[in-house]
C-alpha cells in the first residue's frame, strides 16, 4: 500500500523506441430549536449573520481555457495581497484584520504557530500566499500560520458547513461516509449559476437506503438568498439556522454540517517553502511500499510527526540531473489532483542547473548530490490504483465510485494540458489513492515542459507499449493527445478493476494490431455503459488531432449521471 506507483512491473512491456525522431462561531445547535448566534435577531425571529465575502480564492484549478505561455508556481491562497486594516470612513479609525482557524494545527518548525480550530487571529503580514503571520487573540503568540486553514472572521468561509471548493460529486463522497447521519449537509458554490450556491442532503428512503439531496439557493437582487420564494433570507447563514430548525419542505432537517477533510499542505513546514533540500536525518524511513519507475519507494516520516512518502533513484537508471529535473517540475507545479512533492535529501555536490526557456525565463538549481537521492512526497494510504483495484478496497467499489476517480484524474490531466505538460506514463499504476477514494497523480514529473506541444524522445529509450498512442510507439512523437489516448486505456483499466489491456497480446501484436484499426473490444464480464465505450474510441482515434481534449474528459465525468435522481430538488411554495 501507501505510494507504490508503478509496483505491477510485470504488467509493463515495454519495447524501444524506433529511432526517429476568541471569537466564538456562531453556536448553531443543529436540529434543535435553540440557536446561540450572538450576532443580532432580525425579522420572524431569524438570526441574522451578514456574510461580508472574504472568500479565499483558491489558485489549485487553472482556468481550463487558459492556452497562453506556460505558468508556474501558482500557489494555493489569495493573489491580492490585503492590508493588515480596513478603513471605517472614520478618521483615525480602521478594523483589525482577524481570521479564524477552521481546523486544528500544530507547528512544524520554529517559525510556525500552533492554534486551536475557533481561534481568532489578527493578520500582520500577508504579504505571502501560503502563510501569513498573525497575532493569536487568545495566547498572544506570534507566528506564521497556512492561509488554507483560517478564513476571513464572519465571512461565509468560515461556517463549519460552508465548503468553498467542492463538486456535486465530491460532495456526495464526502456526505454518504458512514459516520454521518441523515440529515447531515453542506453548503457549496453553484457549478452553473456565479451568484448562487447549492445545498446537498444527506437522506434516507425505503428501498433505495442513503442517498444526496441537492437544493439550488438562489440570490435576491437586494443581496439576500432563497430555496423557496415563500421563504427568503438575508444571508446564508440566516437560511441555514432556519433550516436548522424547521425542514420547510426539505427532505430533512439540516442537522449537523459535514465534516471538512483538512486542507492540502504543499510544505513540510514555512521554512522549507522556498528550499528543495532537507538533511536526510530528519527523515526515517518506516517501511518498503514497493518499487517505482527508477528506485524503491518507502514509507516514512518527516522529524518523527509528517507521513511521508520517500522515492529514491536506482544507481544507473537515469542521471542524477534528470532526475532531480523531475522534481524541480513537481515542487512548481501544484493541484488537487497531483501528488505534492515536498523536498529532496541528498550531499552536497558540485552545482547543476537546468535552463528552461519555457518556465519565464527562470533557470532552476540544483546541487548535483551523491546517490541515493531521496525524494520526499506527499504520501497516500491506499497504495496505487491498480493494487488497489486488484487487491484491496478498490475491488468493491461501485459503478459510481470509479466514475469518480475517473473524474479526478481528468481533472488532474487538465491541468497538466493548461500548462502544456505531457506525462508520457499515464496508467493506473501512477495514480495514486487515498482515503475515501481521493486520486491523484504520481510521476508527472516525468512530462517535459514543451514548446511545440510535442516530445521525441531519445533513440533507444524504453516506454509501457500497451498504455501508448500508435504515433509515439511508430514516430516517438508523445503530445497531450497522447496523454489522452493513455487515458482511455486507464479507463479500461478503471473500469475491469485492474484487468491487464490487451489480454493475451505480446507488445507487437498490440503494435500491428493497431496499425490495422484494432481497438479493444468493450468488456462483456463487467458493466460497462456504450456511451463510455464510444468515449474511448474517442481517445484512441488514430487521428491525434480529433481526440477529445482533458478539459472536455473532465467536464465529462463531472456531469455524467450514474442514477436517474433529480439533479435539484424545487421545494414547493
Amino acid at each position: 500500500m501507501g505510494n507504490k506507483c508503478c509496483s505491477k512491473r510485470q504488467d509493463q512491456e515495454l519495447a524501444l523506441a524506433y529511432p526517429t525522431g476568541g471569537y466564538k462561531k456562531s453556536d448553531y445547535t443543529f436540529g434543535q430549536t435553540h440557536i446561540n448566534s450572538g450576532s443580532g435577531v432580525g425579522a420572524g425571529g431569524l438570526v441574522q449573520k451578514h456574510n461580508n465575502g472574504g472568500s479565499l480564492d483558491s489558485r489549485y484549478t487553472p482556468d481550463p481555457n487558459h492556452r497562453g505561455p506556460l505558468k508556474i508556481g501558482g500557489k494555493a491562497g489569495v493573489d491580492i495581497i490585503r492590508t493588515r486594516t480596513t478603513p471605517t470612513g472614520v478618521p483615525g479609525v480602521v478594523l483589525k484584520r482577524v481570521v479564524v482557524a477552521l481546523y486544528d494545527y500544530k507547528s512544524r518548525d520554529e517559525s510556525d504557530l500552533s492554534f486551536m480550530k475557533g481561534d481568532r487571529m489578527e493578520v500582520i503580514d500577508d504579504t505571502e500566499s501560503d502563510w501569513w503571520r498573525v497575532v493569536n487573540l487568545t495566547t498572544r503568540q506570534e507566528g506564521l500560520i497556512p492561509l488554507n486553514f483560517v478564513a476571513e472572521e464572519r465571512s461565509v468561509n468560515s461556517e463549519d458547513w460552508f465548503f468553498e471548493n467542492v463538486l456535486r460529486k465530491e460532495a456526495d463522497k464526502l456526505l454518504l461516509a458512514e459516520e454521518n447521519p441523515r440529515g447531515t449537509f453542506l453548503v457549496r458554490p453553484s457549478e452553473h449559476n456565479p451568484n448562487g450556491y447549492s445545498l446537498s442532503v444527506k437522506d434516507w428512503e425505503d428501498g433505495r437506503g442513503y442517498h444526496v439531496k441537492h437544493y439550488r439557493i438562489k440570490p435576491l437582487d437586494n443581496g439576500g438568498y432563497y430555496i423557496a420564494t415563500n421563504q427568503t433570507f438575508p444571508s446564508l447563514q440566516a437560511l441555514v439556522m432556519a433550516y436548522s430548525k424547521n425542514a420547510l419542505g426539505l427532505c430533512h432537517i439540516l442537522s449537523r454540517p459535514c465534516p471538512k477533510p483538512q486542507p492540502q499542505m504543499w510544505d513540510l513546514g514555512p521554512e522549507l517553502r522556498d528550499k528543495y533540500e532537507i538533511p536526510r536525518s530528519e527523515i526515517q524511513l518506516l517501511r518498503k511500499l514497493g518499487r517505482g519507475n527508477f528506485g524503491e519507494v518507502f514509507y516514512g516520516k518527516w522529524r518523527n510527526s509528517i507521513d511521508v512518502a520517500v522515492k529514491t533513484l536506482r544507481e544507473g537508471t537515469m542521471s542524477t540531473a534528470a532526475f532531480l529535473q523531475e522534481a524541480a517540475i513537481m515542487k512548481k507545479f501544484r493541484h488537487n489532483r497531483l501528488v505534492a512533492l515536498y523536498a529532496v535529501c541528498s550531499q552536497v555536490g558540485t552545482p547543476v542547473k537546468f535552463p528552461f526557456k519555457q518556465l519565464s525565463n527562470t533557470r532552476i538549481e540544483f546541487l548535483l548530490q551523491e546517490e541515493p537521492i531521496y525524494i520526499v512526497q506527499e504520501y497516500m494510504s491506499k497504495g496505487s490504483l491498480l493494487d488497489f483495484l486488484r487487491e484491496g478496497d478498490g475491488r468493491y467499489l461501485h459503478f459510481e465510485d470509479l466514475i469518480y476517480i475517473a473524474t479526478q484524474v481528468a481533472s488532474g490531466m487538465e491541468y497538466l494540458e493548461s500548462k502544456l505538460l505531457i506525462h508520457r506514463d499515464l496508467a493506473a499504476r501512477n495514480v495514486l489513492i487515498a482515503d475515501n477514494n481521493v486520486a491523484k497523480i504520481c510521476d508527472f514529473g516525468l512530462a517535459r515542459v514543451i514548446a511545440d506541444d510535442e516530445y521525441c524522445p531519445k533513440q533507444g529509450s524504453r516506454f509501457p507499449v500497451k498504455w501508448t498512442a500508435p504515433e509515439a510507439i511508430i514516430y516517438g512523437k508523445f503530445s497531450i493527445k497522447s496523454d489522452v489516448w493513455s487515458y482511455g486505456i486507464l479507463l479500461m483499466e478503471l473500469f475491469t478493476y485492474g484487468q491487464v489491456p490487451y489480454p493475451g497480446m505480446h507488445s507487437r501484436e498490440v503494435i500491428e494490431n493497431i496499425e490495422r484499426g484494432f481497438r479493444m473490444p468493450k468488456p462483456t464480464n463487467h458493466y460497462f455503459p456504450d456511451n463510455i465505450y464510444q468515449l474511448l474510441l474517442q481517445c484512441w482515434d488514430a487521428v491525434p488531432e480529433k481526440r477529445p481534449t482533458f478539459e472536455f474528459l473532465n467536464h465529462y465525468f463531472e456531469s455524467f449521471s450514474v442514477t436517474s435522481e433529480v439533479p435539484y430538488r424545487e421545494v414547493q411554495d
